[in-house]
């Protein structure tokens, strides 16, 4: 970057691409609570997991993003799913190893993975 022009094409470049993403209601959205009690349970690399998953299966309609605290410390790593015209799915004490099967079952062919939600958890 040699100019405030460049900086100013890239800035523009950016904030158009962030404006397409959320304004678009058929992106499905996977929100990681990423607030110190996440991030101590080993919410970063969840979220990393999920946006390299999102990444290698080059799912372009998939937007991965980060929350503060969702409210149940004692359930974290925890990873909200929202699917157009479906209800909120919670993932609760997720690992990077749970995340290829998330990725899979539920955001590409529409299964929850029930035994890593919030109702199965103990």
């Amino acid at each position: 970057m040699k100019s405030l022009a460049e900086l100013k094409a890239i800035r523009e470049k950016a904030k158009d691409s962030v404006i397409m993403r959320h304004e678009n209601p058929n992106n499905i959205r996977v929100v990681v609570g990423m607030a110190t009690c996440g991030i101590a349970a080993g919410a970063r690399p969840v979220l990393q997991a999920f946006l390299e998953e999102v990444q290698k299966r080059g799912l372009d309609n998939v937007i991965v993003t980060q929350t503060g605290c969702i409210g149940l410390c004692r359930l974290e790593p925890i990873v909200e799913v929202y699917v157009p015209g479906q209800e909120k799915v919670t993932y609760v004490k997720m690992t990077p190893d749970k995340v290829g099967k998330v990725v899979a079952n539920h955001i590409v062919n529409g299964a929850v993975v029930d035994e890593y939600t919030i109702g199965s958890a103990q």
